[in-house]
């Protein structure tokens, strides 16, 4: 799957003004990552909370480090701006606006990164790693939340009744972004998976929400032309039956994990050697 960043970054700022309406499942995945901070031992100066969107972890964050530096990145400048609006006096909180693949940030400068439902938004989550192993520091903690694979099926198989363009996103198997990981040089990465159940009383409620939280599609591979109204209704039917009086129920695969950062890699042709590790010459 690839997404087109342009329509990802233009989708945010569309959301931005009212986005903490509708980001319901970004705070029960926030809530997530909290309570699984809570038991680490991990001291932190500098936390980047990466895709910040409206800012809404700050408090959260400043809170359970005190004294931390947070720095928010966001693609979207909407995002930021309303994130600086919810700035306290003197706060320690500065933004940027950056892609993750790409942070004007120094090498092993962060002791955590924190990144909440940034993943499934982003065209190639390896990138992402990569990107922050290199501004952690060595034994820092990087802690995200993604959607799973099996997020949205019901509403993929209903646009399956009606055509067979991509509607609905892929979402990277946990196991993927385990090896991703560890292909980036992170160590030790621990991922579990949750479930969550929301339910709309018909199909505009949900597609409200999917607009409000900027989650409507953005695949590169996505029909440029509109849907007709036959195609929607279609897909409205097999969703929700004419008549039905039962509630749409979509279930979402929630991707918990954490990893640690190893310390700078070595460069293509580098080898390196424990200092202990030197025998005395003969």
């Amino acid at each position: 799957m690839s997404l087109r960043s342009k329509d990802v970054r233009q989708r945010f700022d569309r959301a931005a003004d009212h986005f903490d309406e509708f980001d319901f499942v970004h705070a029960v995945t926030r809530a997530g990552l909290l309570a699984r901070l809570e038991p680490m031992v991990v001291t932190a100066n500098t936390i980047v909370d990466l895709g910040c969107a409206t800012g809404t972890a700050y408090k959260a964050l400043a809170k359970r480090f005190r004294g931390a530096q947070v720095i928010g990145v966001d693609q979207s400048p909407r995002m930021l701006q309303q994130a600086a609006k919810k700035k306290p006096w003197l706060a320690k909180y500065s933004f940027v606006e950056a892609s993750a693949d790409s942070m004007p940030l120094a090498d092993q400068s962060v002791d955590i990164v924190f990144c909440n439902q940034l993943l499934p938004w982003v065209d190639d989550a390896p990138l992402v790693f990569d990107e922050v192993n290199r501004i952690l520091r060595k034994d820092g903690l990087f802690i995200f939340a993604s959607l799973g694979p099996d997020s949205f099926s019901e509403l993929r198989r209903a646009w399956q009744a009606s055509d067979h363009g991509e509607h609905v996103s892929q979402f990277s198997d946990m196991h993927d972004l385990g090896d991703a990981a560890v292909r980036a040089g992170l160590s030790d990465p621990v991922l579990d998976v949750d479930r969550l159940t929301v339910t709309y009383a018909d199909t505009a409620a949900l597609f409200r929400d999917l607009t409000g939280c900027a989650a409507r599609n953005c695949r590169a591979e996505r029909a440029v032309f509109l849907t007709g109204k036959d195609r929607f209704a279609a897909m409205s039917e097999a969703l929700q039956p004419p008549g039905s009086q039962a509630t749409i129920a979509l279930e979402l695969e929630l991707v918990y994990g954490h990893c640690w950062g190893s310390g700078p890699r070595a460069r293509a042709g580098e080898v390196r050697i424990a200092p202990g590790g030197i025998g005395r010459r003969r």
